[in-house]
């Protein structure tokens, strides 16, 4: 029993071994210290700047008002928690905090007034906010509102029906994955709302350093966008907006119908055009080819099939109860080395008198007026706002977020009217925790080496403690939800575990035997192979049960199935 005792405690090392090589003090920390700047609030000045300072909270309330989903029944509440606080992830600067959002799958709404109302009539207007997604975007928003300017607005009461201006930042779930801009326009004439959104808006960043967000829009009507400092779109609020701004100054007349004796087919069948008196359409397509003469190698008295040589008759046939055996046919070999077996025919080829049915050409419509249109008649809703950039005046800015990933941060807002201001703060803040977040993310990244491996791919040989680790790892978290799966999935656990028990069992027989004579070799070789055989036995037996299992819950969807159409 030597080699199945050490087998079994090399084993049962490796296993304490890998769990000792998983405990928190092995593992060496992957944190390499780069050096960060430190925080200082900026000088400058702007209509509303905010960089969540230890008096943030006189500023900003957080919004605890139901959510206004008129086509669903079920109501939603701003429940999600906000905080202000340094990122966990990838800090690129000591001390300087930011918004936080802290719960997943959860709906957020929080919002803060401006000291004064923004009116950029006739003036620049420059929207500027990091965010950082210390979890990823899978699935939500981290854009902001610059609300209208309303008396009756109150911060307890922001929701997603708040009456917006501008809605700017990225937005991700799934396969969509762009940075809005959209703006609320009044109608002249009818005094209502209606969003304009760009037509092809850039993709966000989805990184977990931190991404800066610039939106200018010019007196000229034209706009730009940046992330991170470099332009990503231009454009003008008359042409890149969909609906557009102004309608069109005509449209079709609702009256106008078309005429009946309209003819707008612009090419007929010739109707003077006759079948040939020699055009037979009853010829088949193929006919049997006459010329074609029979391979000299063509072995015609060779039957195409035989019977399988190799087969054998099952031992439990019984020609009483299942008839006389037949073996089964496979294809004749001999046929391989010729040009073909059994009977030989003429092959068949394109029948050259071949014409199909026919059909008359088509020619030119001499009748033919065109494509109709109704005629165009003035738009009776047409107006000309040659500056929709002349925004209505903003009062707040609100952060109202539905999103699956939390620690989305927030940091560094900048509204106001000068490009050169918002380039000065981006210096003072983005740039320098931006350099120190790159290099952190750099000295941090693992190395090809050090990239580990799925635990399907590992050798044992490789490194025999990884091995085992993993594979035990995963069978332990497979087994917790399904333990017939685990056996099935990693095998040699199982196998191993079983060899490692019926061995135990061995030692154990064996010591409670007493202090009698030592065991024969034949006793030893005997004993190891009632283990082998032990183990596989308990292999096949988890593999039946998994068979088994699925056959009976078949077997119950059928009878489910059965009852259910019965019914």
């Amino acid at each position: 029993m030597r080699f199945a005792i050490g087998a079994t405690v090399a084993l049962a090392a490796a296993f304490v071994r890998a769990d000792d090589a998983s405990s928190p003090e092995s593992e060496s920390s992957t944190s390499t210290s780069v050096a960060k700047p430190t925080f200082t609030p900026t000088k400058l000045k702007a209509p509303f700047l905010e960089q969540f300072t230890d008096d943030w909270e006189s500023r900003w309330k957080a919004s605890h008002a139901k959510k206004d989903v008129k086509a669903d029944d079920e109501e939603w509440a701003y429940v999600g928690t906000w905080s202000v606080e340094e990122p966990s992830v990838l800090k690129g600067m000591e001390g300087d905090k930011g918004l936080v959002i802290k719960d997943k799958a959860a709906h957020h709404a929080i919002s803060a007034k401006f000291p004064k109302a923004i009116d950029n009539k006739d003036d620049t207007l420059v929207v500027q906010y990091e965010v950082k997604l210390q979890n990823g975007l899978e699935c939500g928003g981290a854009y902001m509102k610059l609300l209208q300017d309303n008396k009756a607005l109150h911060a307890e009461e922001f929701s997603n029906a708040s009456p917006y201006i501008i809605m700017f930042g990225p937005d991700k779930c799934g396969a969509t994955n762009k940075v809005h801009f959209i703006f609320r326009h009044k109608n002249p004439k009818t005094g209502e709302y209606e969003e304009k959104h760009l037509k092809n808006p850039p993709m966000a960043r989805v990184v977990k350093t931190s991404s800066l967000y610039t939106l200018i829009v010019k007196p000229d009507q034209s706009f730009e966008m940046k992330i991170d400092g470099e332009s990503v779109r231009n454009g003008t609020l008359l042409e890149d907006f969909t609906p557009s701004v102004n309608p069109p100054e005509e449209i079709d007349d609702p009256s106008d119908t078309k005429p009946e004796d309209w003819v707008d087919e612009a090419r007929i069948a010739d109707p003077e055009a006759t079948k040939p008196e020699d055009w037979d359409e009853d010829a088949p397509f193929e006919i049997v080819d006459t010329e074609a003469t029979k391979p000299e190698d063509w072995l015609e008295d060779e039957p195409t099939t035989i019977p399988d040589p190799e087969a054998e008759k099952p031992e439990d046939w019984d020609d009483e109860e299942d008839g006389d055996w037949i073996p089964p046919t496979v294809p004749n070999p001999k046929c391989d080395e010729a040009s073909g077996c059994g009977k030989w025919e003429p092959p068949m080829i394109k029948n050259p008198a071949y014409k199909g049915k026919w059909s008359a050409p088509f020619i030119d419509n001499p009748a033919y007026k065109g494509v109709w249109a109704p005629k165009k008649i003035p738009n009776p809703d047409y107006f000309e706002d040659k500056s929709p950039a002349n925004f209505e005046p903003i009062g707040a800015i609100g952060f109202e977020i539905w999103t699956m990933q939390n620690d989305i941060l927030f940091d560094n807002i900048y509204i106001g009217h000068s490009v050169v201001d918002a380039e000065k703060l981006k210096a003072e803040t983005f740039d320098l925790k931006h350099a120190a977040e790159k290099a952190e993310e750099e000295a941090n990244k693992p190395k090809p080496q050090d990239t580990p491996k799925s635990p399907s791919d590992l050798v044992f040989k490789d490194d025999p403690v990884l091995y085992i680790k993993e594979k035990l790892n995963l069978f332990i978290e497979i087994a917790k939800r399904d333990p017939v799966e685990a056996v099935k999935f990693v095998p040699e656990v199982a196998g191993g575990i079983g060899v490692l028990a019926v061995t135990i069992i061995a030692i154990l027989a064996s010591v409670l035997m007493g202090s009698g004579a030592a065991p024969s070799q034949e006793q030893i070789k005997a004993q190891a192979k009632n283990a082998k055989k032990t183990a596989v036995d308990a292999k096949d037996k988890a593999a039946e049960a998994v068979a088994s299992g699925s056959e009976k819950a078949q077997a119950e969807v059928n009878k489910r199935t059965t009852r259910s159409n019965a019914s």
